[in-house]
């Protein structure tokens, strides 16, 4: 098996976290270990906690961090960094979120609308499939999910013309649904970028849940940390980011008292500082690794328990 992943924003993410070699450090998506290694390396009696919920990365995580053995491997999804760390805090968490390039390359896996595949999206690899999605969900669940996840123009016409195509054969492949996309598209949209890009998203995002796992765990992660700990994460599209930004924003937010108050009555201080406003690669990055293009890094560091 080979998992080949290239690490965005690297180096930056690395610094970010302010690595100190005797820290407890968790990388809440260690997919082909890039981030995780490097933390590794770091470290002298500290320790690091690698989590992912593909089975195929954690199979691959095996092989490359073996040898490190201040590293823990553990298969759960990040919502979860509160149970798997068991009362521990950490120094330093990191999440890169989004599709990793050994799921996209991988044709099989079905997250990819350049090769024709079986519609399957499913990081844990078990579960809802895209297939079911669209296959199953009533048009007005389909537009909802295409226009809500994947912001697309056309979702209406796609969803529609989804459930009209699936009444007479399911839609099982990725190019089949590419098919019915460009078919509910004018010319023009078909020009613009690939077709498929934004209903692709939006369906991965709902079969592995994507921003509902985000919600809780941007919470989680943000309570598993000790006070002065560093929490890192690299968003992919604008709706996580936003997410991730109204967080961080309200973690940093300090007195609440109207303006016009002449002193704070509420008492609040910030239970955070913003580290890294929405950092992008930079053009040298984006010339070798175009996949790189949205990404965007955000940290905070953490001041005090609520």
């Amino acid at each position: 098996m080979e998992f080949t992943h290239i690490p965005v924003l690297f180096h930056e993410t690395l610094d970010s976290l302010q690595i100190r070699p005797d820290g407890l450090y968790v990388d809440c998506t260690a997919g082909g270990g890039g981030h995780s290694k490097a933390i590794a390396e770091r470290l002298t009696t500290g320790r690091l906690i690698a989590i992912d919920r593909d089975p195929d990365a954690i199979a691959i995580l095996h092989e490359r961090l073996g040898n490190f053995p201040q590293v823990q491997i553990v298969q759960n999804t990040y919502d979860n960094i509160r149970s798997v760390l068991n009362g521990e805090r950490a120094d330093g968490i990191l999440a890169d979120l989004g599709v990793s390039s050994y799921q996209l390359d991988t044709a099989q896996r079905g997250f990819s609308f350049h090769k024709d595949a079986p519609l399957d999206m499913r990081m844990s690899k078990v579960g809802l499939s895209a297939a079911d999605v669209f296959n199953t969900y009533s048009e007005p669940e389909l537009y909802r999910v295409i226009k809500e996840y994947g912001e697309e123009r056309y979702a209406g016409a796609i969803a529609r013309n989804i459930v009209r195509v699936r009444q007479k054969k399911p839609i099982k492949t990725t190019f089949e649904l590419i098919d019915v996309i460009k078919m509910s598209m004018p010319q023009k949209a078909l020009r613009d970028t690939h077709p498929a890009r934004r209903t692709f998203q939006a369906i991965r995002i709902e079969v592995n849940g994507e921003l509902t796992g985000l919600d809780r765990a941007l919470d989680e992660m943000f309570e598993a940390l000790k006070v002065g700990g560093i929490l890192s994460i690299i968003t992919f599209h604008s709706l996580e980011d936003r997410m991730v930004k109204q967080r961080f924003q309200s973690f940093a937010q300090g007195c609440t008292c109207p303006k016009d108050f002449p002193v704070c009555v509420c008492g609040k201080t910030p239970r955070a500082e913003i580290l890294i406003k929405g950092k992008a690669p930079s053009k040298e990055e984006l010339e070798q690794n175009p996949r790189a293009h949205s990404a965007r890094l955000r940290s905070v560091r953490k001041m005090k328990e609520d």
